[in-house]
């Protein structure tokens, strides 16, 4: 992934004769500032007394308990690096990643989601949220008869002492007020774990499954709903 572009130190000089481009062809560089308050959330597991309380351990992660909520873990490799929590017809799936403790990253990152989802032929707007800075965008898929097709999604994130809280929120959460609302309290109400170990910015931060889960893959998930089972 790039890193930062140092930015230029500015030059005064009288004699000198360069000319500017117009401001629309400037490339503008973002500078990492320090992550604003959190003041509502997400939190830090040592702004936290019982950070079990009311939600479940998934070691990087405590995620609130909702009434009604499925949680899906995604996996990469034999590490979990994601958890879903599915309400009705919205879903948020959250990531947390090492990042500087004293610099945020988001947006950056939001530069990069977007700049891949163009790339895609997707579209992309950025809008101040509920949640800060997120991105609004239409995503290419491929629909259940084949065909191509567009969903829309939502990219939040919000960056903490020593790590980054990424969101992707689906489905109604996208369109609906209420249904975001709810997601985007999720959000707030996530405890993240950062540990002490060393760690490059942008590595994930592992989870684990909540005690007493088991594992189960999709394709088995969907044999049981053919036979009947539960």
């Amino acid at each position: 992934m790039s890193g930062t572009t140092p930015l230029q130190p500015t030059v005064h000089d009288p004699e000198a004769t360069r000319v500017l481009p117009p401001p629309d062809e400037v490339k503008v560089r973002r500078v990492r500032l320090d992550p604003v308050p959190r003041p509502e959330g997400p939190w830090d597991v040592s702004e936290v007394g019982e950070p079990s309380d009311g939600r479940l351990d998934l070691g990087g992660l405590f995620v609130p308990r909702v009434q009604g909520m499925e949680l899906r873990v995604n996996p990469a490799g034999d590490a979990i690096v994601a958890a879903t929590v599915v309400l009705k017809d919205t879903a948020i799936q959250m990531q947390a990643f090492a990042a500087p403790k004293h610099e945020g990253i988001w947006a950056e990152v939001r530069e990069e989601i977007a700049a891949g989802i163009t790339q895609q032929g997707g579209q992309t707007d950025e809008i101040e949220g509920p949640l800060g800075w997120e991105l609004r965008a239409r995503v290419p898929v491929q629909l259940p008869d084949g065909k191509r097709g567009m969903q829309v999604v939502r990219f939040v994130g919000v960056d903490g002492p020593g790590w980054f809280l990424r969101g992707v929120i689906s489905g109604k959460g996208t369109v609906q007020p209420q249904a975001a609302r709810q997601m985007e309290q999720v959000l707030r109400d996530t405890v993240v774990v950062r540990g002490d170990l060393p760690m490059a910015p942008r590595d994930p931060i592992v989870l684990k499954l909540p005690q007493g889960a088991q594992m189960v893959p999709d394709w088995v998930k969907q044999e049981q709903v053919g036979d009947g089972g539960t």
